[in-house]
């Protein structure tokens, strides 16, 4: 089949947002939203009052209504809630997760992309992590009901979701492996999520997306073309530069003077390794010039995936006002990004911009409440007793202890969920003066935003980085 050239990257919570996805695929190039914590963003948004009507519209589309009807009773509030007071929580994803949390998974990766299909016949995606895996199977599931056309994983070894994709398109159960820090031999944890169930006793047979993994190397390519659990449609090769998580040099880790990771030739992708293999790929990671592009195809790529361009104009979800401050650095400064090798708790490197007053300025986040209470990075452990128990190096150092884990993992991490969705104008509250700090990832491109700039204007369109990436004239 055709694929698009261009893969607009899904980043952050909310940042690549249904606007964003649907501009893009109008566009004829791969629009896609970020599938992180939709089931937060869908109950934000509802609280806010959806002043628009379009959560509800979409809400409408949904095959299920007695499931939307629970979703709006417990978190829609007309006009929206006081903006002192703090958003209705949900319980957090879990192995086995609550009624709440999975439906609202189901119906926020359903929102996301009926809007962002809405009105064209373009293509969109859906971008996960496969560090986060409690909610994918119920997430994988939204997103296709709502026809999803393709789905893109990095941040792990996602060899289960090709398999899944079948099955769900089936209308089959599926179940997937989940990690568990100390499992013992013959230990096996396993998510699941039930179709027939979820839809009442009948699961619709649905459209099985395209998958394209997120690799950092040629060893990984190769292992998820011949060992994942069903086909792998292509990927997308990403380098240290891109924003978000970084996959972690290979060999031991060494800092520079500044501490950042460092990354070296073995780093480096082997394409003719991947090139061998027939399989579509993209390349990402400072490619978003047209001489970048020009050389992706030279070197047999079907195009290349830009994320940083995208997230700083007019369509993305991040904070309006944040924006204005990081394009403003880009014309007048050099913006500092700072690849932190604790920050996030997964393990994995992760980009973040230093601005003040932002998770980044270390005397304000040092000043912030550890606290735990959306989920998303927990790490699942083996209890001695052989349940499942869940811990989360962010969060109060105490109760991080209590659950068996060690002080050093908890010194210099921070809480990305919060972080992530402050950046999206969707931060907790947590006094009438406060609310959760934003966090802002983003990729080495960040300092050269200023080349899409026009004269006399302090902002750019998605239309505008679509248009310099082909080297078309307006």
């Amino acid at each position: 089949m055709s694929h698009p050239m261009i893969i607009q990257g899904g980043m952050g919570v909310a940042v690549s947002n249904w606007t964003l996805a649907r501009t893009v695929s109008r566009l004829g190039q791969l629009g896609v939203v970020s599938g992180t914590a939709l089931a937060i963003v869908l109950a934000r948004r509802l609280q806010l009052g959806d002043p628009d009507g379009l959560m509800r519209h979409a809400l409408k589309h949904f095959p299920y209504p007695d499931i939307v009807a629970r979703a709006l009773d417990k978190f829609f509030v007309p006009g929206g809630k006081p903006p002192s007071a703090p958003f209705k929580l949900i319980s957090m994803p879990s192995l086995h997760s609550a009624p709440d949390m999975e439906e609202m998974t189901v119906l926020g990766n359903f929102v996301e992309v009926f809007l962002a299909k809405e009105g064209h016949n373009g293509v969109v995606g859906i971008n996960f992590l496969e560090k986060i895996q409690f909610p994918t199977l119920s997430s994988l599931f939204g997103a296709m009901l709502a026809s999803v056309d393709y789905v893109l994983m990095g941040a792990g070894i996602p060899r289960a979701i090709p398999g899944a994709l079948d099955r769900l398109a089936n209308g089959e159960p599926v179940e997937m492996k989940v990690d568990v820090e100390g499992a013992m031999p013959g230990d096996e944890f396993l998510s699941k999520f039930d179709p027939r169930a979820f839809c009442g006793g009948t699961a619709p047979r649905l459209k099985r997306p395209q998958f394209l993994a997120i690799i950092a190397s040629a060893t990984l390519a190769m292992t998820l073309a011949k060992k994942s659990s069903g086909k792998v449609n292509g990927f997308i090769v990403e380098g240290e530069s891109a924003g978000g998580h970084n996959a972690p040099p290979r060999g031991p880790l060494h800092l520079s003077p500044n501490g950042e990771p460092v990354y070296g030739p073995r780093d480096v992708p082997d394409l003719e390794k991947i090139r061998a293999l027939g399989l579509p790929f993209w390349l990402a990671g400072s490619y978003a010039r047209p001489d970048k592009l020009a050389e992706a195809l030279r070197l047999g790529a079907t195009g290349i995936q830009v994320g940083t361009a995208f997230a700083f104009c007019d369509e993305s979800g991040i904070c309006p006002e944040l924006k204005k401050q990081v394009i403003q650095q880009s014309l007048t400064s050099k913006p500092r990004v700072f690849t932190d090798p604790v920050a996030s708790p997964t393990g994995f490197p992760f980009k973040v911009l230093q601005m003040e007053s932002t998770v980044s300025d270390e005397a304000r986040y040092a000043a912030r409440e550890r606290i735990c209470d959306l989920g998303f990075l927990r790490h699942a452990y083996r209890k001695p007793d052989g349940t499942v128990g869940y811990r989360c190096p962010a969060e109060p150092v105490e109760d991080y202890l209590r659950k068996g884990g060690i002080f050093e993992d908890t010194v210099g991490r921070k809480c990305i969920c919060n972080g992530l969705l402050s950046t999206a104008g969707l931060g907790q509250v947590l006094s009438e003066q406060e609310s959760e700090l934003a966090l802002l990832t983003t990729g080495d491109e960040v300092a050269h935003l200023a080349r899409l700039i026009k004269p006399g204007r302090d902002s750019y369109a998605a239309a505008d980085v679509v248009r310099y990436l082909l080297n078309q004239a307006k």
